[in-house]
């Protein structure tokens, strides 16, 4: 042997042992090489020791390999989990889809298998960061978002999605990396919907607007690039001024809600005054209406009499007069006091000249005077 004289041991220099340890030492003192046939042999006695009858022949190697076979074809059996959907690839060609449960396909390499979780609803959380323990951790980098009116506000929120069934092909085959798409795709449709909008709206009463809009915008991202993947929910977890600025902005939400409620005192002011102003001018204009009926119709009706009396007249002008004249008399004296005198009768005036006339009783006056007068 080339070595055999070497004094080092051999080409590894461990000195009187080789790299096997020990061995038989040759005539000259150097370690002797194991010997490779003897390994062989050695490796044949174990393997006849393993074998009925102990002999290695054409038995044997059919055993052999019918082990083989049979490990072979154990190894396709697959089990897929009630939230996963089996997948069979032939060649690396999809061929079926299998339910949750015990499967089998065939070994490889002629068939492989794919579970997926497409009855798994997953979450990624955007803005923030709790992966790492209860705590939660804010990422700036991912939140901070600029609004339409060049304001800058922090927006953290989650999103919600899983694998359309229909579509597990497209999911397997066409994205690399689904978590890493579905957020990068949230990140950018959250800032175009949020970089149309103000920041008093984003900050109020557009969050549910803003959700449904990211939503539509991530869906049909996702359709367009064939990831197979359906966005189910998205959900704003803050919305908030940068921390630098957020007291500021709490002075302005504390002035805009002191106008508002004074706007609304003013309004409920105005809705009791209004109706009430309306009320009398309606009142009053009736009123009007109806004095100017009232008027109306006494003129017409003086018109009207006052034709038929004077077609009276026509027909019997001295009776006419003379019962004007005494209607005439009976509407001036009948409210007044009166006191008639008969200077024809008999024994001069009989009237005595200082009898105080104004004080005799009016004939309204005398049915209670004389009632008065019973009573005592």
């Amino acid at each position: 042997m080339p070595w055999s004289n070497q004094s080092g041991g051999g080409p590894w220099g461990t000195g009187p042992r080789g790299p096997w340890g020990s061995g038989p030492q040759q005539p000259g003192g150097g370690p002797r090489p194991p010997d490779l046939e003897d390994i062989l042999r050695r490796s044949q006695d174990t393997l006849r020791s393993w074998l009925p009858g102990g002999n290695l022949g054409g038995r044997g190697i059919a055993i052999i390999v019918l082990v083989v076979i049979v490990l072979w074809g154990l190894s396709g059996f697959f089990v897929v989990k009630t939230d996963e959907l089996g997948v069979v690839l032939r060649f690396g060609q999809f061929v079926r889809e299998v339910q949750a449960g015990l499967n089998y396909h065939l070994p490889y390499p002629i068939e492989t298998a794919l579970t997926p979780p497409a009855l798994r609803v997953n979450k990624i959380d955007i803005g923030f960061d709790t992966r790492r323990g209860t705590s939660m951790r804010d990422v700036p980098e991912e939140s901070l978002m600029l609004t339409g009116d060049e304001n800058i506000v922090d927006v953290e929120f989650t999103v919600f999605w899983k694998i359309n069934q229909d579509k597990v092909g497209d999911y397997l085959f066409n994205i690399q990396s689904p978590e890493g798409t579905v957020k990068a795709v949230a990140e950018s449709a959250m800032r175009e919907v949020i970089g149309r909008e103000n920041i008093q709206a984003i900050l109020t009463g557009a969050r549910q607007k803003i959700e449904t809009a990211v939503q539509a915008l991530m869906q049909k991202t996702l359709d367009d690039y064939q990831a197979g993947i359906d966005v189910t929910q998205v959900q704003l977890q803050k919305v908030d001024p940068p921390m630098q600025v957020i007291d500021a902005f709490r002075d302005v939400q504390a002035a805009r809600s002191d106008l508002e409620r004074a706007q609304n005192e003013a309004q409920t002011y105005a809705n009791r005054v209004v109706p009430e102003a309306r009320g009398r001018a309606a009142k009053i204009i009736q009123d009007a209406e109806a004095y100017r009926s009232q008027t109306v119709a006494e003129a017409k009706g003086q018109a009207s009499r006052f034709s038929q009396i004077y077609q009276q007249y026509k027909n019997a002008p001295d009776l006419t007069r003379q019962r004007i004249y005494l209607e005439t008399m009976e509407q001036v004296l009948g409210s007044t006091d009166k006191t008639i005198i008969d200077t024809g009768a008999q024994g001069g005036s009989g009237v005595i000249p200082y009898l105080p006339l104004g004080s005799l009783p009016s004939p309204s006056q005398r049915p209670a005077q004389q009632q008065s007068g019973g009573n005592q």
